[in-house]
């Protein structure tokens, strides 16, 4: 069974943010908390992260908000046969930090979506696309949407869930390092493919293609 964490930024998420909206929508949701929001100690916070991913029996999704993702970014390298995707939201920049030769600069090991904005005070939409290009992410600008937090009028938010969705249905809920066989399925179970499973995963493939490179017309 996969879990979700949810990687709050500076100060966590108040109960009006759209991470918390998220949690009463996300069955096996888990927020990740830190011993002082305050204080952005990027390798502390990452800390918290990898206590989580270690302690996770299946794979696990992650949806990071702010420096939140920053955190994230360096708590999963290396974790690749646990963690099955990334939905980095807002993320901030780490040059504003001085955190940017602690992150990984090459794609990651797993699906993963940068979703950014175009006035965004913490992160450029340069530098958002300028990360998304080195992690092998999907850029998603939601235009003039500030940092997408409570002060830009984030709370309930449909379309952020329906991109966690997607993101999700890319690898069919699984992550792509090898787990161990338990962790996905019976290994001794043989399911045939049939005409229909096999024209839906063709159509979900070509789907996730569009999506990632920002086509516009799905395959249906």
């Amino acid at each position: 069974m996969s879990k979700i964490l949810i990687v709050p930024g500076l100060h966590g998420s108040s109960p009006e943010h759209w991470q918390s909206w998220l949690e009463t929508k996300l069955p096996g949701t888990q927020r990740i908390e830190q011993d002082d929001w305050a204080t952005p100690h990027l390798p502390r916070w990452a800390g918290a992260i990898r206590h989580e991913l270690d302690r996770a029996k299946g794979h696990v999704w992650i949806i990071a908000h702010s420096y939140g993702c920053l955190a994230t970014a360096l708590a999963t390298t290396g974790y690749q046969n646990k963690v099955a995707g990334i939905m980095f939201v807002a993320p901030a920049d780490p040059d504003k930090f001085d955190v940017a030769s602690y992150l990984a600069h090459e794609k990651l090991a797993f699906p993963s979506v940068v979703v950014a904005s175009s006035n965004d005070p913490w992160m450029r939409l340069t530098k958002a696309a300028y990360w998304a290009d080195l992690w092998g992410a999907r850029l998603i600008n939601l235009g003039n949407a500030g940092h997408i937090n409570v002060d830009s009028g984030f709370g309930a938010w449909q379309e952020g869930l329906d991109i966690f969705e997607q993101l999700r249905k890319t690898q069919s809920d699984l992550p792509l390092g090898t787990l161990d066989p338990d962790f996905r399925f019976d290994a001794g179970k043989k399911t045939p493919a049939t005409r229909k499973s096999r024209q839906f995963n063709q159509r979900l493939q070509a789907n996730w293609h569009r999506w990632l490179y920002g086509d516009e017309k799905p395959v249906v």
